[in-house]
Parts: structure tokens; sequence; C-alpha cells
């Protein structure tokens, strides 16, 4: 446990530092928005759509109104049983057109390309339902541009998100070939034609605590792994890839929960079998809104999956954990997932355990728990202000005094609600992986909030 807790810690002081030197701490302006622009590669933003209904309209008007120099926006309809496809088609006026389609990373049939009369940017592909991880494959193969940005079908775009991803990606002349954007949970927001005009902070204590997670996770994890080329997980509702690596690679998968993950691993596996320097990133500046679960049932089930994804992506490349073969990569970063995030919840689990068993046959005492207890509490208050405060530093995030208040006082009372009920979902998403259960099933959507809706 006290590994674990050396290691949160010094993932902190090093994404303090790494924003310190690249954010709004303090920035150095090296290159003028003017001359990066000139440099600026065109992107094709591909959205696997499912049944996404409630969120759908927004997510492509957040697209729509980006500050980028050129995108094309498909849009890919997964055999959606609700009116996903009549919506879009309506508001958009799309109207189907013919295009010549080179599969270079096998799918489901297409049914049918459209096109907007109004936005010629905007394509929308019906077809066969194959899952999340086909409907990409489909929208990377009817790609023009070199870069390929994966969102989600309820993920809204902040609209200097791309300018801010591939300012890197750009300048690092192709060193750079994957990233992974800051995703912010943005629940009850309302939004109109896909900008956020109130933002807010939660009263509910479930999202609450997951606006904390969000923020440890992809401000202090993934920022800290990323230094190092370590990172192996970047968020499928906002990544960036360049698509000759993707097609190179076959892909995502199709036969696995996780295709985010995997994808990145097998980018790894290939950078290390072809001998080359390249990068896989995640980046603090960009973000991405996305809706978080609002019931207990539906995040037990994401969670679930996540970590069934992880034991997955982990499993099928358990012969470069530890192998000098692919250098860092092998010798630190699996390592770290494995025994750290993959296996973190069983050895809880059993810490938790062997201190009630001791303590039920006398051999701990319950002034030792009680210390122990507040030891752990001071410790996550203290680590979720060091991660909220960097949060406010660098994208003014959550930052009144009053806000940071609240979400310290729900992170202290997290080790005796929320870390045991992740740790049962995680525990049980390892016994799901060991049965061989790769369902994904769906995620219930309320939507956000329009402009007018409650009019």
């Amino acid at each position: 446990m006290m590994i674990v807790i050396i290691n949160y810690a010094a993932m902190l002081l090093i994404a303090y530092f790494t924003l310190r030197k690249n954010t709004g701490i303090d920035r150095q302006v090296e290159t003028l928005p003017y001359q990066i622009t000139k440099v600026m590669k065109p992107i094709s933003i591909v959205v696997p759509a499912y049944n996404e209904s409630a969120g759908i309209l927004n997510s492509i008007y957040s697209l729509l109104n980006l500050n980028y120099t050129q995108t094309e926006i498909i849009i890919v309809n997964d055999g959606s049983t609700d009116d996903t496809q009549e919506k879009v088609l309506k508001e958009f006026k799309l109207i189907p057109v013919f295009e010549a389609i080179r599969v270079q990373i096998p799918s489901k049939k297409i049914k049918q390309v459209y096109q907007s009369t109004v936005h010629t940017n905007l394509f929308f592909i019906e077809k066969e339902n194959g899952g999340k991880s086909d409907a990409l494959n489909a929208g990377i193969n009817l790609a023009h541009y070199p870069y390929i940005c994966s969102i989600d079908g309820d993920s809204i775009l902040h609209r200097d998100a791309l300018f801010s991803i591939m300012t890197p990606i750009s300048a690092s002349n192709g060193q750079i070939i994957a990233a992974g954007g800051t995703i912010r949970v943005a629940n009850e927001m309302n939004v109109e034609l896909g900008d956020f005009k109130e933002p807010k902070i939660y009263s509910k204590p479930l999202i609450l605590i997951q606006v904390i997670e969000y923020v440890r996770s992809f401000l202090i994890g993934r920022i800290s792994l990323s230094q190092f080329n370590l990172l192996l997980i970047i968020s499928g509702a906002f990544s960036i890839f360049e698509r000759q690596w993707v097609i190179d690679v076959g892909g995502y998968s199709t036969d696995m929960i996780g295709e985010d993950m995997e994808l990145v691993v097998k980018l790894h596996r290939l950078i290390k079998e072809r001998g080359v320097d390249k990068k896989i990133i995640s980046i603090p500046d960009p973000i991405c809104y996305t809706e978080a679960p609002n019931k207990l049932a539906i995040l037990r089930r994401q969670r679930r999956r996540w970590h069934q994804g992880l034991l997955s992506s982990l499993l099928r490349h358990k012969d470069m954990l530890l192998n000098p073969k692919y250098g860092a990569i092998g010798m630190i970063s699996l390592p770290y997932y494995w025994f750290v995030e993959a296996m973190g919840p069983v050895i809880e689990f059993l810490g938790v355990f062997y201190v009630i068993l001791t303590f039920f046959f006398g051999q701990v005492y319950f002034e030792f728990i009680i210390m122990l207890s507040a030891f752990f509490l001071i410790y996550g208050g203290i680590y979720t202000i060091g991660a909220l405060l960097l949060d406010s530093y660098t994208i003014n995030g959550y930052v009144s005094t009053r806000a940071l208040f609240r979400m310290v006082i729900i992170s202290m009372t997290e080790v005796f609600w929320y870390r045991p009920l992740n740790i049962f979902w995680r525990l049980e998403g390892i016994y799901q992986t060991l049965k061989g259960n790769t369902e994904w099933g769906e995620m219930e959507r309320s939507g956000f909030s329009r402009k007018g809706d409650a009019e």
C-alpha cells in the first residue's frame, strides 16, 4: 500500500513540473498561433454512434464550431435502433452520395453514405451493426485526411480542443503518432449549438466524485506516464491518431472489450518492432466534455467493462511483459499496469481483509485502525487538493473556494463508500474476464440540456 502511495505522490510531482513548464503556470510561448496554423495537418473526425439520439446533435454542432483550419466530420451510425439517423439527416440536411471507399480495414457492410448540403465537410455512414470498433474502422476507411480524431457520440469538444492537441503533434515533425486529450464531466450542463453556456459544479456526490476522479486520472496519472512515453491508455472519448499507423496495426480490434487501450498497445508494439522513435502522449489543455453515469448500476457496468478491457489487452500482449525487446514499455509500463492498475483491487481487498481479520483475532489494536484510516483520509484530501489546484492553474477548471472545499470533503469520504464499491466492481471485471465474457452492453444516456428544452 505504501508503494502505491509513494507512486501516486511521485506522479503528482511529475505532473506539477510538467504542467508548470508547458501550461498556464509558467507558459513559455515558443510559436505564434499564426505560424502554427500554417503547418497544421487536416483531420478526419470519426464519431461512432449507436442509439445516441439524446446527445448526437449537440456533439455534431460542437464539431462544426471547432476552431481549426481543415476538418471533415464522419458520423458512423452503427445500426442504431432509435431515431439517431432520422434526427441527424433532418437537422443537417444530408442526402445520399456515392463515395468510393478503399477498404483498408475490414468492417461490416456500409449501406449508404450521406453528405450534408449545408456543411459539405459533414458525412454520415449508415452501416450494419458491428460494435464501436467496427464503426471506427468503417469511418477510417472513408476518411480522406492523414490524422484521425476519434470521439464518442455523446461527447462535446471545446472550441479550441483540436488546435491545442494538434500543436505539439504538428511541431513534432511526425514523432508523435497519437495523443489523448483531457476529458471532463458535463452532466446537466446547458448546451446551445454545441457550446456550453452555464458551467456548474454538481451537488450529487456520485457525479462529484467522478469529476474528481477524472481530474486525478487525466491531469496526474496520464500526464506523468506520458512524460516518459509509458502511456498505454488514451481515452476513446477524445483521441488523435496518425491514420497510416492505425491502418498498419489493423485498425481497432473488434473481438475484445477495451479497443482504445488495445490500439495504443498495438502501436507501442509496432514502434518497438520497427525500431523507430515515435511517441504517444497525453495533453492537459484540450477539453472534451462527456456524460458520466448518474446511477450506481450504470457506473458499475462501466467500471466493470473498463477493467475487463484493461485485463483483456494486458493478457493479449503478455509476451511484452518484462521483455527487454520492448524497452521501457515492457520493463516499466506494463508491470505498472499489471500490478498497480489490473491487480490493484485484489491487493486492496486482501489488505483490508487482512486488517479486519487480525483485528478480530486481537493482533491489531483499534487505535491502529483509526490511525490508518486517518492517514488515508488526510492523504486523499492532500492528493485531491493538489490535483484540483493544478487543474485550476492549467485549464481554469473548478476554481472557486466553495467548489474546492466541497470536492475535498467528498474525496475524504471516498474511502468509506466509493473506494469499496470501485474495488468490488473491478473484482467483478476480473471475474468476467476469467469467464471469457466480452459483451460490452449499452449505456443509458440522458443527454446534455439544450437551451429551451425546459421552456
